[in-house]
């Protein structure tokens, strides 16, 4: 089989990486790529959201299963633009892809078919917005609707946040269109964990647990960031709670988008808090998390094309899904600066040391090649995954290839994990 990958960050790396491993493929692309991306795949420039040059590439290469990595071209309407085309995608629909797209129309979803979440309200008008803030108090979380990078949500703490993060979505425009829609909820108390599934319109299989860490110092500080690291298994959801979120979270939107008549195809990732047992969503996205496909692909014991090519064909139920045992973690090399403002093109060095860590592998994110040398491109740079038989033999292996990797500026949180070993 021949297949092609859109996208170009940390989680692309990771299914360029996994695909590989597939006895059935013979050839990978990916568009556009990246510098370790390129090790393994052969890159191709063209943009994630050029659907048109996308699909030709597809059909004069003759791919045979173009996989989408990123939100952006979900949203567009990648996967219904190549079906019309006669080929082959995996994810979901672009109607089913508003889930992410429209965190309004997500939470409408949710409502509908008594998926737990925080209550909540929608705004098209900052006056309002403040309005309800300033009835409500806080602490209270704002996000823009639209898609962000994983940067629009702010959990505020004080009003004088609530109505800053207001002005910034829906005046400043800092997303763009992005937030001319604003859903303002309930401030949920607990523990996070990611629960994504392979769906294939009927059915729903969960993948082992993760947990992110979202805000970009330790501790769990700071502005929220695309994400700072994870690892799996995540102990806050135990076998017991990820049983009753597919049964209460994860199928149930299954079921619902079906009856809207937009079946979902493709990865759906639940974002739950946890509080005492209790399970909450805070969100869902359509596409395999990053950094958290980083770990749980590194778990993955059984043939990934096998498994898209069950969920594009409707017989996910067919398929056995097994895992490895042993613990993994991505730790997230940034650029100094990330989420805000940062200066690109430094040499990076030491890649080679720390990719011959014992059971590590270092994805590439945001790195761009210049003279010949790996150098930085993005706020997040890399992710350095790691697995280990025991949880911290995973972080020790991990922190010991961050280490050798060096750029002026960078920097990573040296507590990915540690929520684990506490439990």
């Amino acid at each position: 089989m021949n297949i092609l990958v859109v996208g170009g960050g940390g989680r692309e790396h990771a299914l360029v990486w996994k695909i590989s491993q597939s006895p059935r493929v013979e050839n990978i692309y990916c568009a556009p790529g990246n510098p370790g991306i390129a090790t393994i795949a052969q890159c191709v420039d063209i943009a994630v959201d050029d659907l048109h040059s996308l699909a030709s590439f597809a059909r004069d290469t003759h791919i045979d299963l173009t996989v989408v990595g990123p939100e952006l071209p979900l949203t567009l309407g990648i996967v219904d633009f190549f079906e019309s085309c006669g080929l082959k995608a995996f994810g979901p629909s672009q109607g089913a892809a508003e889930l992410e797209g429209s965190k309004a129309y997500c939470k409408m979803i949710m409502d509908k078919y008594g998926v737990p979440t925080a209550q909540h309200r929608t705004f098209t008008d900052a006056a309002s917005a403040r309005a309800y803030v300033q009835e409500k108090g806080a602490p209270i979380v704002v996000k823009a609707s639209g898609l962000a990078a994983g940067k629009g949500v702010t959990v505020a703490f004080t009003v004088e946040e609530a109505l800053e993060a207001i002005a910034h979505i829906m005046e400043d425009k800092v997303f763009g269109t992005s937030g001319d829609e604003v859903v303002i909820e309930d401030f949920l108390a607990g523990e996070e964990a990611s629960l994504l599934a392979f769906c294939d319109g009927k059915t729903a299989v969960a993948m082992v647990p993760a947990q992110d860490h979202k805000q970009v110092y330790e501790g769990d500080r700071g502005p929220n960031t695309g994400g700072m690291g994870a690892y799996s298994p995540a102990p806050i959801l135990t076998p017991e709670l990820q049983q009753e979120a597919m049964r209460t979270v994860m199928q149930p939107m299954i079921d619902g988008m079906a009856r809207e008549g937009r079946p979902f195809k493709g990865i759906l990732y639940g974002g739950l808090m946890i509080d005492q047992g209790r399970i909450q969503v805070l969100e869902f996205n359509v596409r395999f998390g990053d950094p958290e496909a980083q770990p749980v692909l590194m778990r993955l014991k059984s043939d990934i094309v096998e498994i898209m090519l069950a969920c594009v064909e409707g017989r996910l139920h067919e398929t056995t899904i097994e895992w490895h045992d042993d613990p993994t973690i991505c730790v997230v090399m940034a650029s100094g600066g990330y989420p805000a403002e940062y200066t690109r093109g430094f040499p990076i060095s030491g890649l080679d040391r720390a990719a011959a860590v014992e059971d590590v592998m270092v994805f590439h994110a945001g790195t761009a090649e210049k003279d010949g040398q790996i150098v930085n491109s993005g706020g997040r740079v890399l992710g350095v995954t790691a697995k280990g038989n025991t949880l911290q033999q995973a972080i020790d292996r991990a922190y010991a290839a961050t280490d050798c990797i060096h750029w002026e500026g960078a920097y990573f949180r040296r507590d990915i994990g540690a929520k684990g070993l506490k439990k």
